[in-house]
């Protein structure tokens, strides 16, 4: 997953408004507290965000307030862990897809979890 940086100035121009929102697979875990920027993860390219290589200061923690309120590199590797867990569901819920369903609409259920997800 990529991590991004967003402006809240940029906002509108990014996701839209209201009354025209632009759909984005973007999760957004941190944001400053004056709300002025904010962190997003997203699988896809966004040359209108700012990329960023690291966790910069000043932000945050959003996505899990359990886990606190501090973000670095190790916190964003964890939230990219959390969302494959979340997006592959539990071992129980993936043995009832396969005994009601059949493992045929299992795979093909697995495969799109693993094409959505970041490498």
């Amino acid at each position: 997953m990529k991590l991004y940086k967003i402006e809240a100035s940029n906002w509108e121009t990014f996701f839209g408004t209201i009354e025209n929102p632009i759909q984005r697979d973007v999760t957004i875990i941190a944001q400053t507290p004056s709300n002025d920027a904010f962190l997003l993860l997203a699988k896809d390219t966004f040359t209108e965000l700012q990329l960023l290589n690291t966790v910069p200061s000043g932000f945050d923690f959003t996505y899990c307030q359990e886990w606190g309120l501090t973000i670095n590199d190790a916190v964003v590797a964890r939230t990219i862990l959390d969302m494959r867990r979340k997006a592959y569901g539990t071992w129980e819920s993936q043995l009832e897809k396969i005994y009601d369903d059949g493992i045929d609409s299992w795979k093909v259920d697995i495969a799109e979890v693993k094409t959505s997800l970041p490498k």
